[in-house]
C-alpha cells in the first residue's frame, strides 16, 4: 500500500496512440512530507501521516507547529493517514512525490463530494416521479412511509434532506500519466469533490479483482 495527497486542479481530454479521447482528471500532488509514522507498538496500527501544502504559522496552533517541527518542516494544509503501508520504508520529514506511482497503476481516490444542499427523493434518491395529470396529487412526494402499526417511520426510509458533502471513495481507477516534472497526476475518469479540493490517492485495494 502506498498514497500520496494532492489537490484536484480540474478535468480535461487526452488522446492515446491509437487516437481515443480520454477524460482525465488532473490532480497536483505537491511534495508530500510524512510528519509521523505510526506502530503497532504504540498506537495499534501501521500507519503513516502524511501533510501537503505550507500553512502560515500564524494561522496554525502550536501544537501543529510544534508537530510539525518535529518533521523539521512548517505546517500542512492538509494532513492524512495511509494505513497498511510498510513503517520502515519510510522516516519522519521524508518527501513523497508523484513518481511513486507508475501509468497504468490502479489507485482509489477518496475525497469529500460536492454539496447540493436540500433534495428531494427523485434527485437524493433516485426515485420516480407520480402521474403529472390535474387532480394526481401525487408528482414528486416521497411516497409511502411504511406500515402503519409501528405508529413511526422506520429508520433508514429514503427521504428528502442534505445531498453530497459526505467522505467518497472511487476504485479502480486508471493513472493514465505520471507528470513529475509539475508534480502532476492524470486519472481516467472523474474523481470526488469540486476544483481545488484536496483528495486521497492511495494504491486499489480491490485491484487483483479487475479484469
Amino acid at each position: 500500500m502506498k498514497g500520496i495527497l494532492g489537490k484536484k486542479i480540474g478535468m480535461t481530454q487526452i488522446f492515446s496512440e491509437n487516437g481515443d479521447v480520454i477524460p482525465v482528471t488532473v490532480i497536483e500532488a505537491q511534495p508530500n512530507v510524512v510528519l509521523q509514522k505510526k506502530t503497532v507498538e504504540t498506537d495499534g496500527y501501521e500507519a503513516i501521516q502524511l501533510g501537503v501544502e505550507d500553512k502560515k504559522e500564524s494561522r496554525a496552533t502550536k501544537p501543529e507547529i510544534g508537530h510539525a517541527q518535529k518533521a523539521g518542516t512548517k505546517p500542512k494544509r492538509f494532513i492524512k493517514e495511509i494505513r497498511g503501508v510498510n513503517t520502515e520504508e519510510y522516516e519522519v520529514g521524508q518527501e513523497i512525490k508523484v513518481d511513486i506511482f507508475s501509468e497504468g497503476e490502479k489507485v482509489d481516490v477518496i475525497g469529500i463530494s460536492k454539496g447540493k444542499g436540500f433534495q428531494g427523493v427523485i434527485k437524493r434518491h433516485n426515485q420516480s416521479r407520480g402521474p403529472m395529470s390535474h387532480g394526481s396529487r401525487y408528482h414528486r412526494k416521497p411516497g409511502s412511509m411504511g406500515s402503519i402499526d409501528p405508529a413511526h417511520v422506520f429508520k433508514g426510509k429514503k427521504l428528502p434532506g442534505r445531498m453530497g458533502g459526505k467522505r467518497t471513495t472511487i476504485q479502480n481507477l486508471e493513472i493514465v500519466k505520471v507528470d513529475a516534472e509539475r508534480n502532476l497526476l492524470l486519472i481516467k475518469g472523474n474523481v470526488p469533490g469540486p476544483k481545488k479540493s484536496y483528495v486521497t490517492i492511495r494504491s486499489a485495494v480491490k485491484a487483483t479483482n479487475v479484469k
